[in-house]
């Protein structure tokens, strides 16, 4: 499963769209980030980036955009509904798959600590990652803002910043840094102008002063909309859902004489929460989400994609990997020694490509002619070794049924032509062949070496396959061979790279 946190950053500039592609470009820019989302509203003077990304990313994507917004945004000129206390006010962190809320209050620590050492901005820790439990509400945290804050933290220990300070940043201001689960924020507008219906309506509806559990709420005018307006957070939307909060301000409305104009959400919302909402205002009974259509098409496919990924075969390397590793297997050895075999003669089959396919010039040497080791040409004679190692690998060769030396026999041959072949191939390389030239040469040095080694401790092993005096001399004229042919290889290795 992949670690996926969310993050959801404030930033206190609504107004200039410029700035705040600035601040995403440098959240982006962040390996393994996606911004899934950006939104601004002028009236609060407020925008809200949410991206995804996973631990080992987050902290540092957090800490860039928090580093654009200190260059960007100088809260002494700001102004905006929303109450703020820094240039990005609040970053928050909201664990999604294959991470714990404790490993988030870990990284929103970390993102404390550079935040105060290398941007020289005061971090306050809230919710989740609070470490003062009267910090756990964003609210008192930022209370009386940017404004105030600055005084007050000067000269009120409690008030004090957990990272950094005492002073906040004379421009960028302080930064709120928290874990929590998805928040929705949502607002409404409502009919009337007037501001202090809005206010009202929202101390009724808050969970502080007795409404709505796990909800938040504030009243404004909305200048743009020529409207007031109620705006909320849902800290917990399995505990106070769109559907409840929207029929309590609505309730209360209706007590003033207004009404409810239209609706918004701002950022991201858990698809969940919608279907509550549908649920609930159509009254249906027994509703779960195995009653979607989408559901059930996005559920059968992924059925069949599992269905198919278990029948489709292992990918090649790992299934022999794991073949080998099993105690079972037979001819373990002898089959690592092919496939270190087959790894070289692909090399090689790859160097060969390149010499035919034209010139090479790239050691300021002139053209390169290259040489036949056989009267196949380099590319095919390697290509038919490789073959033969990967049969060999892939137990599809037959030739050690009768005779447990067969095989070794056989891939010491291979191994000591293919090292001849590459020793020959050689004097045609550059330096652009050097690297691979080299590294076919070790892989099948340790072909020739593993089949040598194998074919020893068979002559030599009580109940072991005794090898006739032919077949001794045999062992040695192969492996002075390859070894020969792997020395030279290497040697024009080094007279390549020595210039």
């Amino acid at each position: 499963m992949p670690r996926t946190i969310e993050c959801v950053p404030n930033f206190s500039e609504g107004r200039r769209p410029e700035v705040i592609s600035q601040i995403a470009d440098a959240i982006a820019a962040v390996p393994g980030v996606s911004i899934l989302d950006r939104e601004s509203d002028a009236s609060h003077n407020r925008s809200v980036i949410t991206f995804i990304a996973p631990p080992e990313s987050v902290v540092e994507a957090a800490l860039q955009g928090a580093r654009a917004a200190r260059d960007l945004i100088d809260l002494n000129g700001h102004t905006g509904e929303h109450p703020r206390m820094g240039a990005m006010d609040v970053c928050p962190l909201v664990p999604l798959e294959g991470v714990t809320s404790e490993m988030c209050v870990a990284l929103a620590r970390e993102l404390g600590e550079r935040m105060a050492a290398e941007l020289e901005i005061p971090v306050y820790l809230y919710e989740q990652a609070a470490v003062r439990p009267e910090r756990a509400d964003l609210a008192a945290v930022r209370k009386g803002g940017f404004e105030v804050l600055r005084e007050a933290a000067l000269t009120d220990e409690s008030r004090r910043p957990d990272f950094g300070g005492p002073g906040l940043h004379p421009t960028a201001g302080a930064t709120a840094v928290g874990v929590r689960k998805p928040l929705i924020a949502y607002n409404i507008d409502l009919t009337t102008r007037d501001a202090d219906i809005a206010k009202k309506i929202a101390a009724a509806v808050r969970g502080r002063d007795g409404g709505l559990r796990c909800l938040k709420a504030l009243g404004f005018f909305i200048r743009e909309r020529d409207c007031a307006q109620v705006s909320m957070n849902l800290t917990d939307f399995g505990a106070t859902g769109l559907h409840r909060a929207f029929e309590a301000v609505k309730r209360e409305a209706e007590r003033y004489g207004t009404g409810i104009r239209r609706s918004e959400i701002i950022g991201l919302v858990p698809e969940q929460a919608l279907l509550d909402a549908a649920a609930w205002e159509l009254q249906i009974d027994g509703f779960s989400t195995s009653m979607i259509l989408e559901r059930q098409i996005a559920a059968a496919r992924q059925s069949a994609a599992d269905a198919a990924k278990k029948e489709a075969p292992e990918t090649p390397h790992r299934c022999f990997v794991d073949k080998l590793a099993s105690p079972e297997e037979p001819a373990a050895g002898c089959r690592a020694a092919a496939k270190s075999g087959a790894l070289g003669c692909a090399l090689l089959e790859r160097i060969a490509s390149a010499l035919h396919a034209g010139p090479d010039t790239s050691d300021g040497s002139g053209p390169k002619t290259p040489a036949e080791p056989s009267e196949e040409g380099p590319r095919t004679a390697f290509q038919r070794l490789r073959n033969s190692f990967q049969k060999i690998a892939r137990q599809t060769d037959e030739s050690g049924a009768d005779d447990p030396t067969k095989l070794p026999f056989r891939i010491l041959a291979l191994s000591a032509e293919a090292l001849e072949g590459a020793a020959e191939l050689a004097l045609s390389c550059g330096r652009a062949q050097a690297a691979d030239l080299g590294i076919a040469a070790l892989e099948l040095s340790a072909c020739l070496s593993g089949a040598a080694l194998h074919l020893q401790i068979m002559d030599g092993a009580p109940g072991g396959q005794p090898l006739d005096s032919g077949q001794r001399r045999l062992l040695s004229e192969l492996a002075a061979r390859g070894q020969n042919a792997a020395q030279s290889t290497e040697a024009r290795v080094r007279n390549i790279m020595q210039g």
